[in-house]
């Protein structure tokens, strides 16, 4: 098994894994605290958070508050792991 089997392509982008090190460290966030603790916008989030609940690594929930949307995420089960994963092959990596 070579260093870098373990390195998952789903988490290569900055912008996903700062979703996921907010998810993994909260129960959840919603779209404009993830919005604005990465620093991006709103169709670069989007399609980053899209891409993460395609593999089931996150949970999105759409509800209202009063009467405006909200879009609330959190990290799966099966998204934990593979964050996990990921880190201890990046460490591995770089030889801490």
């Amino acid at each position: 098994m070579s260093l870098i089997d373990n390195i998952n392509k789903a988490f290569d982008h900055r912008i996903r894994l700062g979703i996921m090190s907010i998810l993994m460290v909260n129960d959840h966030a919603d779209f404009k605290t993830l919005k604005e603790l990465l620093e991006v916008t709103d169709g670069n989030l989007a399609s980053h958070t899209k891409a993460l609940e395609k593999e089931a690594y996150i949970k999105v929930e759409k509800q209202f508050i009063g009467r405006k949307p909200n879009t609330r995420y959190s990290a799966t089960k099966v998204g934990k792991r593979a964050f996990q994963k990921h880190i201890e092959a990046l460490e591995k990596l770089i030889g801490k």
